[in-house]
């Protein structure tokens, strides 16, 4: 059991996630899914897991949600974000990239009800069911060709 004053005195640090903002015949994929606060909208997105790189968490986050293959070419944004309700900062990589093959037969991670395909105007609209203010802050800086190499990034083994 944790005392007191091991719990005042726990370091603190952000949960790394990765997002990938794919855009087709201008509109976005999004994944609705389950929460502790009902069903919300998000990109395609999840946490880093230990081993892997940005980029290849970006990669599996986005065939686990969605089925589709994607290939992040840029790097959009990092985007630090204090969860109001929780004691938690959200430290977010989100990439734009090319869509690849779909795999229709292949199931949806737990609690991904479906994905969708979302034009600009209609993101900006559901606000209110986003997982996090930062899916319309990503769309936007996408949308204003934000783009930065991924040799920004360097993974080491």
């Amino acid at each position: 059991m944790n005392s007191p004053a091991a719990t005042l005195f726990r370091p603190w640090k952000p949960n790394v996630t990765v997002a990938a903002l794919v855009e087709r015949a201008g509109r976005f994929l999004l994944v609705e899914e389950e929460t502790e606060d009902g069903l919300r909208l998000n990109q395609p997105a999840g946490h880093l897991d230990e081993g892997e790189s940005l980029i290849e968490a970006c990669v599996r986050e986005t065939l686990e949600e969605t089925a589709w293959q994607f290939t992040p070419t840029a790097l959009v944004g990092i985007y630090q974000w204090p969860r109001p309700q929780r004691d938690v900062t959200y430290l977010r990589f989100a990439f734009a990239g090319a869509l690849g093959a779909h795999d229709s037969s292949r199931s949806l991670d737990e609690g991904i009800v479906r994905a969708l395909w979302l034009t600009a105007e209609e993101v900006e609209a559901t606000q209110e069911r986003h997982r996090s203010p930062l899916i319309w802050r990503c769309v936007q800086d996408y949308l204003a060709g934000r783009r930065f190499p991924l040799d920004l990034l360097r993974h080491y083994e």
